[in-house]
């Protein structure tokens, strides 16, 4: 599933640490109805259709998985509701805008 509402990807936690992968740290995060958990945290090598990058990924409390704005930003895709498709970004932000200061 895609969330582009959600910052980072979750993973169950069963099968993050089936892979070996161990939290770093633990996050504050508000779910989809409203509750506030502190959730286990780390980076993971993540593949989609051969390519790999380290993505930040939360160790989530049950089956589900997600991929959050983040890794996406990361993979430079996006989730097309339309076709239900990842596609490639076809420009990225660069830049907040704003110039720099001394």
């Amino acid at each position: 599933m895609v969330d582009t509402w959600a910052a980072d990807s979750m993973f169950p936690e069963s099968l993050l640490a089936g892979i070996g992968l161990q939290p770093t740290t633990s996050h504050g995060y508000v779910l989809a109805d409203g509750r506030r958990m502190e959730l286990p945290y780390a980076q993971a090598l993540i593949d989609i259709d051969g390519a790999r990058w380290v993505c930040p990924v939360i160790f989530g409390p049950g089956e589900d998985a997600l991929l959050g704005a983040t890794t996406l930003e990361v993979f430079k895709l996006v989730a097309d509701p339309n076709t239900q498709q990842l596609l490639p970004a076809r420009s990225s932000p660069l830049g907040g805008g704003g110039r720099f200061q001394r």
